[in-house]
């Protein structure tokens, strides 16, 4: 019984890894909607910063922030959205 319930937590705590608490997804728009671009930023320094600016289905203008990670891939780590009018 104590070995399940430890295997439980352990579970847990690896699924909180993947996806921590409060962590932004990726929205239609977004440059990592539907997965990892196809080109790797092979020239910009681990832990540089990209932006994205772009409008959503409602016309909002949305402005998303990115951090490329040791395996260069963008990590979105900013949003912003705002109304147009």
């Amino acid at each position: 019984m104590k070995l399940r319930v430890f295997a439980a937590l352990i579970g847990s705590a690896i699924a909180s890894l993947a996806h921590p608490a409060g962590a932004l997804e990726p929205i239609p728009g977004s440059i990592t909607y539907g997965g990892q671009p196809r080109t790797k930023l092979v020239k910009a320094p681990i832990g540089s910063t990209v932006t994205h600016q772009f409008y959503n289905d409602a016309g909002q203008e949305v402005h998303e922030v990115y951090r490329l990670d040791e395996n260069r891939n963008l990590q979105l780590i900013g949003r912003r959205v705002s109304d147009t009018d």
